[in-house]
């Protein structure tokens, strides 16, 4: 049996057709307007760097670093899947597939980001290694094990929604196949590192403190550009240098201000604050942006507001088609962000955070939640996004209080929370849901 898996294929083609090659013939551009005709000669050497090493991280983001190529002769009695399976992080998967075409008493297992293990191992049956990177099954019955085989379980213990796993290498008396399983579940001008963040503000009643928020963003970047997305009742002007202020029709609500906003972005990054936010001397974007960068994969960073820091799981059960799935908002986080002392993986994070702007547009703001909302859009790019959350990139809140009009929006009634819930069990397919 011929069968593998190749990265970083050569010139390779089969019967399945052409594949990539790593070192492809450029394209001529013939007919073409060329994209960079109007770079002048002094920019165009920086940017081509500067694009490299963006198309690099897009790569490392997307998987493409990690291409695989597929050879598999006609006909081959292949049984564990070809294309992978999907796996919750950091929780134990029953591997799909039976094992009829295993025709050997023994097989090895070896895996590198994961433990494989058997379930109900019962007395006389040889498996070596359970919980472990290298696993063995032996019998000297075929039925058995195949019957062993069916009870193979995968756990991974590194947490990530973007990755993948499982070299499996099987012998079949003289002859062996190997597996891969797809499990899916810079030089910087440092003078325009700034320019990579867009501070993103949504406005509603509060004036007062939007221009206390103003100002203390100016103290520590007098150039950012800030938007502010306003859906008062009776608009007021916000003036000042490198702001965008866009008038939205009265109480629009809360993600339709975030879409809004988001939208109008054209930097790397936005960092996402609340109108009622105070910047402190403490409060360095920086931070933020040097995770981002030095981890492309990810795609929201999370702080803290005070001593608030509030990030969260979300524990999703699948249900059935009928029905649906139940998800639950549980405080606490996932693994630590390796290199990075008091980051941590996370499902969702408290309402400061920085979010890479071609990530977060993908997943969008549900404009149908207008008063409460923000758990919501973690639930929408749970699977997708990737979040992280710090310890220490700190935020001031202001002490104010709210007016009855403010109140009454903030605090809608019991209606819209039933109409939420009816909303989450149609669009995402929800059978319950708890906070």
């Amino acid at each position: 049996i011929n069968f593998s898996f190749m990265s970083n294929p050569k010139a390779v083609t089969s019967s399945i057709g052409p594949f990539r090659n790593e070192n492809p013939t450029p394209c001529t551009c013939q007919n073409t307007m060329p994209a960079n005709q109007f770079v002048s000669k002094d920019e165009l050497d920086d940017l081509q760097k500067r694009r490299a090493e963006e198309f690099r991280q897009h790569q490392i983001r997307s998987g493409k670093e990690n291409d695989v190529l597929i050879l598999v002769p006609a006909n081959t009695p292949l049984q564990y899947p070809m294309r992978g399976f999907r796996v919750t992080p950091m929780n134990k998967t029953l591997i799909p597939g039976d094992s009829n075409y295993i025709k050997s008493l023994k097989v090895s297992l070896r895996v590198q980001k994961g433990v494989l293990s058997v379930m109900n191992v019962q007395e006389g049956e040889q498996v070596d290694g359970q919980n472990e990177k290298h696993l063995s099954i032996s019998s000297s019955s075929l039925q058995q094990l195949n019957d062993l085989l069916s009870r193979l379980t995968y756990t991974s213990t590194i947490y990530h929604i973007k990755t993948e796993d499982l070299e499996h290498r099987i012998f079949l008396k003289n002859f062996r196949f190997q597996i891969t399983l797809d499990l899916t579940n810079k030089k910087k001008n440092k003078k325009k590192k700034k320019f990579k963040v867009t501070v993103l503000i949504k406005a509603f009643l509060r004036y007062k403190e939007l221009n206390v928020l103003i100002n203390s963003i100016r103290q520590n970047y007098p150039k950012i550009k800030i938007i502010v997305a306003d859906d008062s009742l009776n608009p007021e002007k916000v003036v000042g240098d490198n702001i965008e202020h866009y008038i939205m029709p009265p109480a629009q609500g809360w993600f339709a201000g975030r879409n809004l906003a988001v939208s109008q972005v054209t930097t790397k990054y936005f960092l996402w604050v609340d109108d009622d936010f105070v910047f402190l001397n403490e409060t360095r974007i920086e931070s933020f942006v040097n995770i981002m960068e030095a981890v492309p994969e990810l795609d929201v960073v999370g702080g803290q507001v005070e001593g608030n820091q509030f990030a969260f799981q979300l524990q999703y059960e699948e249900g059935n088609s009928e029905e649906g799935g139940c998800i639950t908002r549980v405080s606490r986080t996932h693994a630590p962000l390796p290199g990075f002392d008091g980051c941590f993986f996370a499902d969702g994070v408290v309402n400061y955070f920085l979010g890479r702007t071609e990530a977060v547009r993908r997943v969008g703001f549900d404009p149908f939640l207008k008063r409460v909302a923000h758990t919501e859009f973690f639930v929408d790019g749970l699977g997708d996004l990737l979040v992280a959350t710090c310890k220490g990139f700190r935020i001031g809140h202001q002490n104010h209080g709210s007016t009855n009009k403010y109140s009454s929006y903030r605090h809608p009634p019991k209606s819209d929370s039933e109409a939420k819930m009816t909303h989450h069990f149609f669009k995402n397919h929800l059978k319950c849901i708890k906070y």
